[in-house]
């Protein structure tokens, strides 16, 4: 193996934990952490950015992601494994989660649109916990040694 395809090799193996990391942060600490610290409007400001971030940090991971696992597979000779399946998952659900129901959700707590905020948020937390489900199985994939 090259020296280029060692680093890929470990980058590949590394993202999926940090991400995973990153997401149940959000999840687990500081979202909950500022809902029951501050009044719920205020929360709300300080979670937004902080969400927003995760979003863009996501799509940074999988496209990173879906390269490093695409040169694995063309290197093994296949054509797509279960890890590019799973970051296109992933991408999947944060396009959807975060870019696709996030304007709505603005529209809705203005008391405009056809959805109600809370089946918005509903939809959103659901996107976002795929995403968590998928890449914690691809961070058990990698630190296994699965490919």
């Amino acid at each position: 193996m090259h020296r280029a395809d060692a680093l890929a090799e470990r980058l590949r193996r590394l993202l999926p934990g940090l991400w995973l990391g990153c997401l149940l942060c959000v999840a687990l600490l500081a979202t909950p952490a500022a809902f029951a610290t501050l009044p719920r409007a205020e929360a709300g400001r300080v979670v937004a950015p902080m969400l927003a971030q995760e979003a863009y940090t996501s799509l940074a991971a999988a496209v990173l992601l879906l390269l490093l696992e695409r040169l694995r597979d063309k290197r093994r000779e296949r054509p797509f494994g279960l890890g590019f399946g799973l970051v296109l998952g992933t991408l999947f659900c944060t396009v959807a989660g975060y870019f696709g129901v996030q304007p709505y959700m603005e529209a809705a707590r203005a008391g405009q649109g056809p959805v109600a905020l809370a089946a918005l948020h509903a939809v959103s937390v659901g996107f976002f916990a795929v995403k968590l489900v998928l890449v914690a199985l691809l961070a058990w994939r990698v630190s296994a040694g699965g490919g």
